[in-house]
């Protein structure tokens, strides 16, 4: 592990991210008191994703495109911006 002070971290910052990039550890001190660590970035260890996982347990009714109800367009324009009663507060 090397410490180097930011002043020296500034003029030599390109070395330093290649000794990280390398897997080095790098601390990066403030008048001698250490600020910062300068380490590599862990490489991605993301499996890929598999497609169609769930093809046949899913069903889009025809009706899916439909237009909505004239009703349920009305709520979105013309009702209320903050209802005192919810629709799950009435069933309770």
């Amino acid at each position: 592990m090397q410490m180097v002070n930011i002043h020296a971290a500034k003029t030599q910052l390109s070395r330093l991210v290649e000794q990280a990039a390398a897997g080095e550890e790098i601390i990066i001190a403030k008048a001698g008191k250490p600020i910062c660590r300068l380490v590599p970035l862990a490489t991605a260890t993301m499996e890929p994703r598999v497609l169609g996982i769930l093809t046949g347990k899913l069903e889009v009714p025809e009706s899916f495109d439909d237009p909505l109800p004239d009703e349920l367009i009305d709520l979105f324009y013309k009702g209320p911006i903050f209802p005192e009663k919810s629709a799950r507060s009435r069933k309770a």
